[in-house]
């Protein structure tokens, strides 16, 4: 077995490192938010129609569920800064097939690409974090890697818009491939292998099942919305993800060395972690959807207003994920659970209570509220999570926890907007033309009892601080 010292990294090396982990997980997170902006000119210029081109977004985010698991494997394997460079290069070369794509299918493989190398900056990013730093900074670098990585997909789609209007829908590509190619340059420069590298074998049974399952359980969720549960376009890869995950999680346990290590879930704080970023995830997209939907649909302001009112909340999810690091290392999971979700729960129920003669400041101010909970939570629970595992498990329970709380996300888009939507047709009869604010507030009820959750997991299932 091959071992890489992390000791021999100085503060100056380690400090270079991160941030070109910085700058490299800004752009590649960028895109995957800045084509939303982008889906009307794509559709125009490949000549598709709207339900094909939003694969663009979705096929995107299917790619990066389907990836996920490999780079468990890719970062006990491989050394750090090939498999980084890597990463680099596969998103790059991604870029130039979407820039000179002649047809939509060869701008579909470059989104592939684009994905799987984003899946694997991130996973390692967030690895190399918590393996080069000592862990009373883990979760201050932690935190803010985190609001780079959440700042830049809140800000994509306005500056995309931007962009897009001055010189159009390909620039965001461009401006991405300079930063991306100067990122590469660095990593050739300044990266190191920090990780150590395990003897492991590729099970190409376990990969095969790993794609089926978390492919499919992401199709399906990602298709209940357009063709609902009982279809064949979502039922049939849900059945299909559901099942193949059990086969995937038993043939995982049966293996001496597995290739993603499901068996850490047996520790009780990461298992805990793992659930409770689950719950925050499906909350999180959850009002991540709503909050449009209702300035939007409910309200009937403008796509502009929306922006306007969500915008100041999704940047105090950035601000605050770095002082939720600083506070995670000072006193621990314990506090910032509890009070993060004692404020989730009186954002959401605050949210329950809006008519449609309440200003939009005020749900503009019980978004950030909700969202200033979410960004203390976010990475602080990652970092203590992976924190309780083996070192040499911490790329598996990152690569897990990072799965699961993806597919939780993308359930709960679909929920709570299922939730509005049967809600505000059955109180149709009852409620006229405030049906719809009816279902919102429900949508938000709902909400708010997921964040109870929260709060009971913090209360009684934290059993101690840290590993």
């Amino acid at each position: 077995m091959e071992k890489h010292n992390v000791v021999q990294l100085t503060e100056g090396k380690r400090n270079l490192i991160f941030l070109n982990l910085v700058v490299s997980g800004i752009a590649s997170s960028t895109l995957s938010t800045a084509m939303t902006t982008a889906l009307p000119n794509l559709v125009e210029y490949f000549n598709v129609s709207t339900s094909i081109g939003q694969w663009v977004t979705s096929g995107y985010s299917l790619a990066m569920g389907m990836v996920m698991p490999l780079t468990a494997f890719l970062i006990t394997r491989f050394p750090t800064k090939k498999l980084y460079m890597a990463g680099i290069g596969s998103f790059i070369v991604g870029l130039l097939l979407s820039i000179f794509a002649g047809n939509f299918g060869v701008m579909m493989v470059g989104r592939v690409l684009q994905a799987c190398g984003n899946g694997v900056l991130m996973s390692a990013a967030q690895v190399v974090i918590l393996t080069v730093y000592p862990v009373e900074k883990k979760g201050t670098m932690m935190g803010t890697y985190g609001l780079a990585t959440t700042a830049a997909p809140v800000i994509a789609p306005t500056i995309a818009g931007l962009m897009i209007d001055a010189f159009g829908w390909k620039s965001i590509f461009y401006l991405v491939l300079v930063i991306m190619a100067v990122s590469f340059v660095i990593s050739g420069l300044v990266f190191e292998d920090v990780l150590e590298i395990q003897n492991k074998k590729f099970d190409v049974l376990s990969f095969v099942e790993s794609i089926f399952a978390f492919g499919g359980i992401t199709l399906g969720i990602g298709n209940i919305s357009s063709y609902g549960l009982i279809s064949i376009q979502a039922g049939l890869p849900l059945l299909i993800g559901a099942v193949v995950c059990v086969l995937f999680i038993l043939r995982q346990c049966g293996l001496e060395k597995p290739f993603l290590d499901v068996r850490i879930l047996g520790n009780w704080n990461y298992a805990v972690s793992v659930i409770a970023s689950m719950v925050l995830y499906l909350v999180m997209m959850g009002s991540s959807v709503m909050m449009p939907l209702y300035v939007q649909s409910v309200m009937g302001y403008t796509a502009v207003v929306s922006g306007l009112v969500t915008l100041p909340g999704s940047l105090a999810t950035a601000i605050v994920s770095p002082f939720a690091g600083k506070l995670y290392d000072k006193i621990g999971i314990k506090k910032i659970f509890v009070a993060g979700s004692a404020i989730l729960i009186v954002s959401n129920i605050g949210m329950f209570f809006l008519t449609r003669s309440t200003p939009l400041w005020v749900a503009a101010g019980f978004n950030v509220i909700r969202n200033v909970a979410i960004g203390s939570l976010m990475m602080p629970l990652l970092t203590w999570g992976t924190s309780n595992v083996d070192p040499k498990k911490v790329a598996d329970a990152s690569s897990l926890l990072t799965s699961f709380r993806t597919i939780a996300g993308s359930i709960g888009s679909t929920v709570f907007v299922g939730i509005m939507t049967a809600v505000s047709a059955n109180s149709a009869a009852t409620y006229g033309e405030n049906a719809l604010m009816h279902g919102m507030n429900m949508s938000f009820f709902w909400m708010g009892i997921g964040a109870v959750v929260l709060l009971l997991i913090s209360i009684f299932a934290v059993r101690k601080e840290r590993a």
